[in-house]
Order: C-alpha cells, then sequence, then structure tokens
C-alpha cells in the first residue's frame, strides 16, 4: 500500500508530463464508509485503493452489499450495524465516508462525534434547507468536513485551471457547458418520485465545477423540465444561465434525452479567455458508465491552432483520490485551503436553490398586445 501511495505522489509531481496534481496528504488515514452502493463499490474504494488510502470498515443497510465490497476490496470489517461502524472509526481515528441518500445525511452526522473527520456525498441534502442543517450539524459538532463534488478534481479539470492561473488564455470571458446524450437514469431507481432530480443530481456538478473557475454568480436564470418520453422523472433537460456580469457570460445546455443515435450526442465544457480557449470532452457521460475517451484541448494566440493536452486519469475513478485526500491534508494542517469544504459546498446548494426559484417562477411575459 505505502508502494502505491509513493507512487501516486511521484506521478503527482510529474506535473509538465500530467498536468494533474490531485489534493492529497502526506500520510493517509484510515476510512470507514457508510453505504455499500455503485457509487462506492464503482469510485470510492478503487480511488483509494489507487492512492493507497487505507479503508478498515464499512457498514451498509443492505449486510449484504457490504460484505460483497469488503471481500472485492480487502476491508476488515463489514459490520451489520452503524453503531458499531462509528465505533470502529473512533477507535482507528478514522475519516468517516457518508454516501448514502442525501436527505438521509444529516440523521447520520449528528451520531458522530464531536470533532470528527467526514466527507459527504453529494448533493449537500435535497434542499436548502437540509443544506442548511448539515451546515449547522458540521458546525455545532466542529466537525471537519467536505461534500463530495469530485468533479473540479478530475485530473482534466486540475489541468485546465493550471493553463488558467498561468495566464495561457487570459482572462475568462466566456462558459458553455453543453450535454446531449441519453442518460441511464434507471441505474438510480431512488431518483424516481423526487420532486427535484436533474439540476440536484446531475448539473450540481457543473454548476459547483464552474463556481471552482469563477467563484459564485450574483443570479441566475434557469428553467427544468420533464420529458414526454420520461414522466416518470420529474426533470431530465435543464437551461441555465449563470449571471456574473456584463463581461463574464456563463452558459449551460442539458439535454439527457437525445435518443437519435450516438453521433451527435456532446458533453463538452469551453472555458475562452482574453488570449485563447479551452475545450475538454467528458467522455463518461457519453455512454455512461462505460463511457468514451476525455479529450481537452486549448488554443492561444500564437498561431498553432488547438493542440491536445495530454492528461491521465479521469472523471471516475481519480477525480475521488482529490476530495478525499484534501480533507486528509486539513486534517494535518488546519490552515489548508480545501475547495470541498462544506462551507463552500453550501454556496453550490444556494446556486441550485435559486435554479429551482428561477424556474418555479418563469420568465417575463411577452407582450404580443398591438
Amino acid at each position: 500500500r505505502r508502494v502505491l501511495f509513493r507512487s501516486i505522489l511521484t506521478m503527482a509531481n510529474r506535473i509538465e508530463e500530467l498536468n494533474y496534481v490531485p489534493e492529497m496528504p502526506e500520510k493517509a488515514r484510515n476510512i470507514v464508509i457508510v453505504g455499500a452502493g455503485g457509487i462506492v463499490s464503482g469510485s470510492h474504494l478503487p480511488a483509494y485503493k489507487m492512492a493507497g488510502y487505507p479503508v478498515v470498515g464499512i457498514y451498509d443497510l443492505d449486510h449484504e452489499k457490504a460484505e460483497k465490497a469488503a471481500k472485492e476490496f480487502g476491508i476488515p470489517n463489514a459490520v451489520p450495524e452503524l453503531e458499531q461502524l462509528i465505533e470502529l472509526g473512533v477507535r482507528e481515528d478514522a475519516v468517516f465516508d457518508i454516501a448514502v441518500p442525501a436527505s438521509k445525511t444529516a440523521s447520520i452526522l449528528r451520531l458522530l462525534p464531536d470533532n470528527a473527520a467526514v466527507l459527504m456525498q453529494k448533493p449537500m441534502g435535497e434542499s436548502i434547507e437540509q443544506a442548511k442543517e448539515i451546515l449547522d450539524i458540521c458546525h455545532a459538532k466542529n466537525l471537519t468536513a467536505g461534500v463530495n463534488f469530485q468533479l473540479r478534481q478530475a485530473p482534466y479539470m486540475i489541468a485546465a485551471r493550471k493553463l488558467i492561473q498561468d495566464g495561457v488564455i487570459g482572462d475568462i470571458v466566456d462558459i458553455d457547458w453543453r450535454v446531449v446524450e441519453l442518460h441511464p437514469w434507471h441505474l438510480w431507481s431512488f431518483l424516481f418520485g423526487l420532486e427535484r432530480m436533474e439540476i440536484n443530481y446531475h448539473s450540481i456538478h457543473y454548476i459547483d465545477c464552474i463556481r471552482s473557475f469563477v467563484g459564485n454568480p450574483k443570479g441566475v436564470y434557469c428553467k427544468t423540465m420533464q420529458h414526454p418520453k420520461m414522466q416518470a422523472l420529474s426533470q431530465t433537460r435543464t437551461a441555465i444561465i449563470m449571471d456574473y456580469g456584463d463581461t463574464l457570460r456563463v452558459n449551460l445546455h442539458i439535454n439527457h434525452n437525445h435518443d437519435y443515435a450516438p453521433d451527435y450526442q456532446e458533453s463538452t465544457m469551453k472555458i475562452e479567455g482574453i488570449k485563447g480557449a479551452i475545450r475538454i470532452q467528458l467522455g463518461l457521460i457519453l455512454d455512461y458508465p462505460t463511457g468514451r475517451p476525455d479529450k481537452v484541448e486549448y488554443i492561444t494566440e500564437d498561431g498553432k491552432g488547438w493542440r491536445e493536452l495530454e492528461v491521465k486519469g479521469s472523471w471516475f475513478n481519480e477525480a475521488f483520490i482529490g476530495t478525499m485526500g484534501g480533507l486528509m491534508k486539513k486534517l494535518e494542517d488546519p490552515s489548508y485551503h480545501y475547495m470541498n469544504s462544506v462551507e463552500d459546498a453550501y454556496h453550490t446548494m444556494c446556486v441550485v436553490e435559486a435554479c429551482y426559484k428561477s424556474s418555479e417562477a418563469g420568465g417575463l411575459n411577452v407582450d404580443y398586445a398591438q
């Protein structure tokens, strides 16, 4: 495990080749996990294994799921009761990794010991009221807490952020995010029947990632809606304008119902600056969960045209290294700026809430009077 951990650190230091520096601690902490669903077995655990983060216990309401994950990933303890996992976490001085439906997060946080460290799966509750409840619990119990908005930690986002920080494309003036695909919503049965679905459980990633580049918008314009072919879900299509004033335009175009072959499916983020632009293809969303290749390209004023930037690793599973690793770094150094902090995540939830309110309020009525 230590060899794996050192190899990841070596990889992270080769910025010239990989453009990928994940947030990682000097020394990995033990982890105990609440929940053994698909996101845990498919992403959390593979990422932690890759990084050398030791997972010492796991719990799920379905104990067979916990036992299966423990066997597959060599976790020494699959416990049948949540209280047993909490006791194990305290004994092992472990970080608590909570991956349950968002509406259940607050009740689990209340059971954790004061001063614990915890990483929560997104979203931070299913409403702004739940998000505020979670934030208040974290503050009252003095938890070192983060929310797993991991897209901002994906290797290609880290690479893009470095290009921007190095001044390669100049000041950002335009962000355009387009998703046109057919999403396999049947993989998440708990989403059916929710009043708020698409933004809370999908576009929230894009909103959060945009915030990591350009900060908080002053307002939003939004419309989120159903599709006639998928009426069992409350929303599967969304249009959002994030208002950053008169210089920076930010637009999100989301359509999860493009059921007409893969030829013209899209999953791209384009960032334009005064001196150049960056274009990222997020391959995971195309033919999810198998995905297609990611691609990062950039262009500048030097006349050389678009160039592809080599970036190793993807959203799933490498991005999950940084969300947990950053929390561990925060534990090592309380002054460290942890980009996935619960306080920052609350701002993402504020933007999401504004999107839903904007969608309910509707647009300005057109006056057709002659």
